[in-house]
């Protein structure tokens, strides 16, 4: 069965967006980020990926995704709304737009990824519906040093008394990015 992954980028005082919600300054290593195990190891053991609209934006043209994005895997869009047109897709990336919650989304995404993990590219609004919800199985954190003073923080009151987790695994990459990965303790 799919593990339920949530993946995000934050800085060093905690931010996953800056004031202006943009998620660029987090980036500056992306073209390395890219060629290294950490992200490797994800791309491979993803079946499927769920992202909310605002990820899904993030694209100047939607049809980028089909043979560019790094996962070329169903694709599930969390939103209040379908596009005017569909995106374009590949034998192996397909769009579903999910309209009717993110548990329904994930459930969806489950099924399509198979033994596989459901990755969430997650906002910080994102993150904290799926916590709230108990839908994340494992959070994969990574670190940039650098202090944004302002912003999104993922992880401030999401609406649950306590989350517990395992340490699994901590990773020295390069440009000071830091991975961290923790089980959820359910």
């Amino acid at each position: 069965m799919a593990n339920v992954i949530l993946g995000m980028t934050i800085s060093l005082d905690g931010f996953a967006e800056d004031r202006n919600g943009s998620v660029g300054t987090l980036y500056p290593d992306l073209e390395i980020y890219d060629t290294t195990d950490v992200m490797r190891e994800a791309v491979r053991d993803t079946g499927a990926v769920l992202m909310a609209w605002k990820e899904f934006a993030m694209a100047e043209d939607p049809d980028w995704f089909a043979g560019n994005y790094e996962f070329q895997v169903p694709i599930f869009v969390v939103t209040d709304k379908s596009p005017k047109k569909h995106p374009k897709e590949t034998d192996r990336l397909t769009f579903t737009f999910v309209t009717d919650g993110i548990e329904n989304a994930v459930r969806q995404a489950k099924a399509a990824a198979g033994d596989k993990n459901v990755t969430i590219i997650g906002s910080a609004a994102t993150t904290r519906e799926c916590l709230k919800a108990g839908l994340v199985d494992e959070l994969q954190i990574d670190i940039i040093p650098v202090f944004l003073k302002a912003g999104f923080r993922p992880f401030e009151d999401n609406g649950t008394t306590s989350i517990r987790v395992e340490r699994i695994k901590v990773v020295e990459l390069p440009a000071g990015r830091t991975h961290l990965r923790f089980r959820v303790v359910k």
